[in-house]
């Protein structure tokens, strides 16, 4: 196996596995709002560049920064679809998506304790920092899309 391989092959497998994700977050029998921008589809073109920089990188030295930039991208992503989707609910749903999103960023965080503590360099070598920055990226992604596809009922508000 050549250096790089490993982490090129984890890389595709995460591709190929958020790809599914975003697939079947997609609620099966909603009726999406065929007047509202296509919020999926805008977040895959804008995600492109990073993931494919990310993929470039794979085991080279600008690999750790192009995971972060990604983290960060992911991080803004995840706060404008909250606040885009909070901004279409009032009363009761609005209160439950709030309630709904302070309970996955708890969940989130416990993941990522589980994640930094398991993935470490004792037990899986120099590549761990990338395996957990993966996985903290493909959980955050993942919200993302759920909250985009639950965004897609409603219509596009300006501004």
């Amino acid at each position: 196996m050549r250096v790089g391989d490993a982490a090129r092959r984890r890389w595709l497998c995460s591709a190929a596995a958020w790809a599914l994700a975003g697939w079947a977050s997609r609620p099966a029998w909603a009726i999406d709002n065929p007047d509202a921008p296509d919020w999926t589809a805008e977040f895959n073109a804008r995600a492109k560049p990073l993931e494919e920089r990310w993929s470039a990188e794979a085991g080279g030295p600008g690999e750790a920064a192009a995971a972060q930039a990604y983290a960060r991208f992911l991080d803004d992503e995840l706060n404008q679809a909250y606040q885009n989707l909070l901004r279409q609910l009032q009363g009761d749903p609005r209160r439950a998506l709030q309630q709904s999103q302070r309970q996955w960023l708890a969940f989130r965080d416990t993941e990522h304790r589980f994640i930094n503590g398991n993935f470490t360099p004792q037990a899986f070598g120099s590549s761990s920092s990338l395996s957990r920055a993966d996985y903290r990226a493909s959980l955050v992604r993942q919200r993302v899309l759920t909250l985009l596809a639950y965004l897609q009922n409603y219509p596009a508000k300006p501004g």
